[in-house]
């Protein structure tokens, strides 16, 4: 990609309201762009980085034996009416409306109903389990409030999986296998440090609930975590009776702020015999389906990210999820040129992604905005170095300085 090709700029003013330095660095360096609150179009730059953050994630729960499908983003009302949470005096964030025929539909703010009522089309026998399905797809919450930027978004992008056992031992194993499988995510993420598998209620979901957790302190959330026996609780749930149940007391706990990337329901057969989800077992006798939840904010993730790897310059994106592994610059005349485009083609040539700087603005513009995009790795070509067959090489996320030869830098980049 060149940079002249881009149908997005890199700005210095922020939109009136945005507080979240999520939103402002990714609406600056033109990841995002604001559409109202908690609402926001992901741009060309932003799309990539989504895009990766998705392939990381569903490459776990593809290990993990997820099968992807996509659900409908309208909803029936009937198909909530089962377990009550069609009524807003229980889930507050429906956002509804309704067809030309009078007929409710609801906008998805989540799909454990709605996939409910599609597997029981399929599922049939104890011979059809288990099954494990995943969405990654927008979601709609009518949010009372939302001031963090794409940590809390009115539309969002979420991972959400549901899965379906023939009993408690099946289930309380794929379960196991997830909080695992997320571990993986965020440790490809550049987080697993930062991130604490935490105790934590329900809410409109189930009685209690593990959350995953990372340390941030643009975060809404409040954690106790023992850092020597990673442990962590919620400060919702924060009793001596659940204390007492994870085997910790309140002295050896330190108080965090945190934002929920990820969370994991345990349904047992709740919401099977809410929904009549059942099947047959090998003994020919009807057993209500063991069930689970589990989520990951795409989105929120990225906001986190942004909030955590990023300095007075810009973004510093982790290697993992950037949105191309080089920014390269050309500064000067023809021979600067000419050296840039064979540059830009060979690095293409070795799969290796760049966005090409090909602008015909001053240095410091084009440096600048390598710092505010936060691409990991710089690579300039100018006149002057070009005297001496040399090329400089600046690292994002140290702003390390190098100078290299034509081979010792494709090396590097490879």
């Amino acid at each position: 990609m060149k940079v002249s090709n881009l149908f997005t700029k890199t700005s210095k003013d922020i939109p009136a309201g945005e507080i979240a330095k999520n939103a402002q660095l990714l609406i600056r360096a033109g990841y995002i762009c604001k559409v109202m609150s908690g609402v926001y179009i992901y741009t060309t730059l932003g799309l990539r980085v989504l895009e990766n953050i998705k392939q990381i994630i569903r490459e776990e729960m593809n290990a993990v034996g997820g099968q992807e499908l996509t659900m409908s983003s309208l909803q029936k009302k009937e198909t909530w009416d089962l377990t009550s949470r069609w009524d807003d005096k229980v889930v507050d964030m429906w956002f509804k409306s309704k067809l030309k025929d009078g007929t409710e539909v609801g906008f998805a703010w989540s799909h454990e109903e709605a996939i409910i009522e599609m597997l029981k089309q399929y599922i049939v026998s104890y011979k059809d389990l288990p099954v494990n399905v995943y969405q990654i797809q927008t979601k709609f919450r009518n949010e009372l409030r939302s001031k963090s930027g794409i940590m809390r978004g009115r539309e969002f992008v979420m991972k959400d999986m549901y899965s379906c056992s023939l009993d408690a031992a099946q289930h309380d194993k794929f379960y196991n296998d997830t909080i695992d499988a997320y571990k993986r995510v965020f440790e490809r993420l550049g987080i697993a440090n930062d991130t604490y598998v935490t105790f934590a209620s329900g809410g409109a979901f189930t009685q209690f609930s593990h959350e995953f957790q990372t340390i941030c302190d643009a975060g809404e959330d409040v954690i106790y975590i023992n850092r020597e026996k990673n442990i962590a609780i919620n400060e919702d749930v924060m009793n001596d009776e659940n204390l007492a149940k994870l085997g910790i007391n309140r002295e050896e706990l330190e108080k965090v702020k945190t934002a929920e990337v990820g969370n994991i329901f345990n349904f047992g057969t709740k919401k099977s015999e809410d929904t009549d989800f059942s099947y047959i077992n090998s003994n020919g006798k009807k057993q209500f389906v063991y069930m689970g939840s589990y989520g990951i904010g795409v989105t929120r993730l990225m906001g986190v990210i942004v909030e955590k790897f990023s300095d007075d310059k810009g973004i510093i994106w982790p290697e993992n999820i950037e949105p191309f592994k080089v920014y390269l610059i050309r500064i000067g005349g023809e021979t600067a040129v000419h050296r840039a485009d064979e540059i830009y083609k060979e690095l293409l040539e070795k799969g290796i992604e760049v966005l090409y700087d090909d602008r015909d603005v001053h240095p410091g513009q084009k440096f600048a905005d390598s710092e505010l995009i936060g691409i990991p790795y710089r690579v300039t070509v100018s006149d002057r170095m070009l005297e001496n067959n040399l090329y400089e090489l600046v690292e994002r996320k140290n702003g390390q300085k190098i100078q290299l030869t034509h081979e010792q830098l494709l090396d590097k980049l490879g």
